[in-house]
């Protein structure tokens, strides 16, 4: 890496040419959730609100555990930038056995349907497709989490384009996969595999995350790229890596959970409502969530990059490299808002059939828009802010805002007394509340995490060369 910052322009391009594969990849991942919402929406409403119920609580679980294994990427990416590349197979190696570990609790938490059904209270005929959908999530929760080991060894060394091949490459399984556990496969009289119906999505997504670690471990033993760093060797499991590695993970972890609790119970708590209500909700979801992954693929890529800058003892350049991919970001968030705010009423209608869905979608879709802005921002600073290994009061922040003003207020809004007299007599309060809530909320953490990264670079050395720590997981706050 240059001891100089390149030119504003360069670096922008550099950092679309980091992004554009990672967004391509996120979208792919998106596209699965999509998918399961399009063609559960073509059965019943009670599908696909059982469906989005389902995929809530699994990514619920999920995000919080593979937040964890998140601390793998500031930590290789520092060991690229200082030319270490031994220490990046031992962390990710090592990785292995946190990721098994880590199942455990999510496939136990997973597979307490009741417990989940207890809390969202939603119809039985809701509950009838969330049930196996859970299960089958469960099934497919190792896989995801090997996989993320894969990814953080592939953003970390500047190979993000391998993560978007295999994410696009298991996305063609999706929709035969759907078709076949969704409508069954009969042979003459006999029933190979029985119609589960929106159920259907989650046996499909387990299949093809296991299908996905297949072709990682074929391509780390094949590639000559990935095979130097000898991921394959087996490695004893180390105490007092788990430690390091859960000290700076275990805060990331908890903030991930806390943002995308604070996304995904929105739909448990909608979920006692009419299904229409928790349908349009899912429409609106999703979009919120593939336009968060512009926001996201640039924040990874800042963050790869300015982690890259401190190894190679950079740290003005890691600054250049954190401001340059912030503008960008703020400007991507100001156009996916604009395009949001003016489609919002075709892309209702793409997504069902149901004309009560659809009267309630387009209107929360221009909440998305102002929702995206925030939680793009709120983003890339918290991923800013992990690449100086700064992990512990992010946490604070996003639990603070997200929890107490996005979740707490959206209570309030929706089935407190503002719901009740907007509502009127036994009217449906519909899902806007949490949405205002949830913008108000992102708002405050950008603030928060802005004023805590401008603290955070005001200890920071100042000057090129500066000694900066590259030892894992050391400037842990």
């Amino acid at each position: 890496m240059s001891a100089s910052p390149e030119p504003g322009g360069g670096l922008t391009w550099r950092l679309l040419r980091m992004a554009s594969p990672l967004f391509v990849a996120q979208v792919a991942v998106m596209m699965n959730g999509i998918i399961d919402t399009l063609m559960a929406g073509r059965l019943s409403a009670h599908d696909v609100a059982g469906v989005g119920l389902g995929s809530s609580i699994y990514f619920s679980v999920y995000i919080g555990l593979m937040g964890i294994l998140l601390a793998l990427v500031p930590v290789c990416a520092r060991h690229h930038g200082a030319g270490r590349p031994a220490a990046i197979s031992e962390e990710v190696r090592q990785g292995f056995w946190l990721a098994l570990l880590l199942s455990i609790p999510g496939c136990l938490a997973l597979s307490l349907t009741g417990f989940w059904l207890d809390i969202a209270q939603p119809p039985e005929q809701v509950a009838a497709v969330t049930r196996p959908y859970l299960l089958a999530a469960a099934a497919g929760l190792p896989a995801a989490l090997l996989f993320r080991l894969f990814h953080a060894l592939a953003v970390s060394t500047s190979r993000p384009g391998l993560v978007m091949s295999l994410n696009l490459s298991m996305l063609v399984f999706k929709v035969p996969a759907n078709l076949l556990f969704m409508y069954g496969l009969k042979v003459g009289n006999t029933e190979l595999i029985p119609a589960m119906g929106g159920a259907g999505c989650g046996v499909a997504t387990a299949v093809i995350a296991w299908l996905t670690v297949l072709a990682t471990v074929m391509l780390l033993a094949w590639q000559p790229e990935l095979r130097e760093y000898r991921i394959l060797r087996p490695v004893r499991p180390s105490s007092a890596w788990m430690l390091r590695t859960l000290k700076l993970g275990l805060p990331i972890g908890a903030t991930q959970l806390v943002e995308v609790t604070a996304f995904t119970f929105m739909a448990i708590f909608l979920a006692r409502q009419e299904a229409a209500v928790g349908a349009s909700h899912q429409i609106a979801a999703r979009l919120a969530g593939l336009s968060y992954m512009v926001g996201l693929a640039i924040g990874i890529a800042t963050s790869t990059m300015s982690a890259q800058s401190l190894g190679a003892g950079q740290s003005r350049h890691a600054r250049h490299v954190a401001l340059t991919g912030l503008r960008l970001g703020g400007l991507a968030g100001l156009i996916a808002m604009a395009m949001l705010y003016l489609l919002r009423a075709p892309l209702s209608q793409l997504f069902s059939n149901d004309a009560a869905v659809i009267a309630m979608a387009a209107p929360l879709v221009g909440l998305v828009c102002f929702f995206h802005f925030f939680d793009s921002a709120q983003t890339q600073l918290t991923l800013v802010l992990r690449a100086w290994h700064i992990t512990a009061s992010p946490m604070l922040v996003h639990l603070t805002a997200l929890w107490g003003i996005g979740l707490g207020g959206g209570w309030w809004l929706t089935y407190g007394r503002p719901a009740q007299g907007l509502a009127g007599g036994d009217a449906s309060p519909g899902a806007a509340g949490f949405w205002v809530a949830g913008t108000v909320s992102l708002a405050v953490a950008t603030v928060a995490l802005a004023v805590l990264l401008a603290r955070t670079w005001r200890r920071d050395p100042q000057t090129e060369g500066a000694a900066v720590d590259t030892a894992p997981m050391k400037r842990s706050r």
